[in-house]
């Protein structure tokens, strides 16, 4: 549906993109992270059709978005980071006025802007001034204008900001919905947001794509060791000069301060210790309480991945 092929970007010296390529399939919902100053908004402008690139190519259910930008944006629904409001316009009459710019007129324009105002929950401030809502009741009315035309795409960039927690997961259970029929770009400097609705996260650092996978997917590739917590039972201090003495251990932290305190055990990628763990908790006659490999949450695999860059402000 999305393909973004080798694209380049500059802004005069400053290199935002770096020969960049990810695709999206239909009916996806792809999350799109990187830190400040990675390139995310440029290469979502750029798919929008915004911005041009200065080499690659970037295509919209087959289309070329430089051939024939006016068609690609018939099929996309774009909420930037800045929600694209007239703020001497009432939330309605702004909605009207989107709809009509996107051809909408008579039946269906009045069916489309009942869906969008329900979908995005904002019947209560129809009839009051942009400049007078909240910041999320803007990016709700933002939310409206990228859905009011029933686009094939939606490119969403940073989507539930300034929303409280109830609104965030209606609006996550909505682009969960959507996904059934549409394709999605989703932005957002929430990991867990991009976790819990994301098929699939794309990375993206210093205008380079550095991961692309699911979340399990990219925090094996984030693992420089293999991790063990281990719960010995009645075991004591003393388990940690034990575990330290196992072949390949490379580290022994605590991670409690109980009798039974649980051990972070480090080791080797090609070293597996779940063995000779199990046989030393027998030798001492331990109650082996816990023992499992642990991969690291998705905020340090974000870390990880992304490790010694990142900018000052999103390019």
């Amino acid at each position: 549906m999305i393909d973004v092929q080798d694209v380049s970007k500059s802004y005069g010296t400053t290199l935002a993109l770096d020969r960049v390529s990810f695709s999206v399939d239909r009916n996806q919902i792809l999350g799109f992270l990187g830190p400040n100053g990675a390139g995310k908004s440029t290469a979502m402008k750029i798919i929008t059709t915004y911005l041009a690139p200065d080499a690659g190519r970037i295509s919209v259910d087959g289309i070329d978005v430089t051939a024939d930008p006016l068609a690609v944006r018939r099929r996309i629904g774009y909420l930037p980071e800045t929600a694209p409001l007239y703020d001497d316009m009432r939330s309605l009459t702004y909605l009207e006025f989107v709809a009509r710019a996107r051809g909408l007129d008579g039946k269906k324009l009045e069916t489309r802007l009942e869906w969008a105002i329900d979908a995005t929950q904002i019947r209560d401030v129809l009839f009051k001034d942009i400049n007078a809502l909240s910041r999320g009741y803007r990016q709700r009315v933002g939310l409206a204008q990228a859905l009011v035309h029933d686009p094939d795409v939606l490119i969403l960039d940073e989507p539930t900001a300034g929303l409280d927690p109830r609104q965030i997961i209606g609006i996550r259970n909505l682009i969960r919905d959507l996904a059934s029929t549409k394709t999605v770009i989703f932005s957002s400097h929430i990991l867990a947001e991009i976790s819990a609705i994301t098929d699939r996260i794309v990375i993206i650092n210093e205008g380079a794509i550095v991961a692309d996978g699911r979340v399990g997917e990219l925090r094996k590739q984030a693992m420089q060791t293999n991790r063990y917590r281990v719960e010995l039972g009645s075991a004591g201090p003393e388990a940690r000069e034990a575990l330290q003495s196992i072949a390949g251990v490379e580290s022994v932290t605590a991670d409690g301060n109980g009798t039974s305190t649980p051990w972070i055990v480090t080791s080797a990628l090609d070293r597996d210790l779940r063995k000779a763990i199990n046989e030393l908790a027998r030798a001492k006659g331990w109650d082996l309480l816990e023992l499992h490999p642990e991969q690291p949450s998705l905020e340090e695999a974000f870390i990880e991945l992304t490790a010694g860059k990142g900018g000052a402000s999103d390019a």
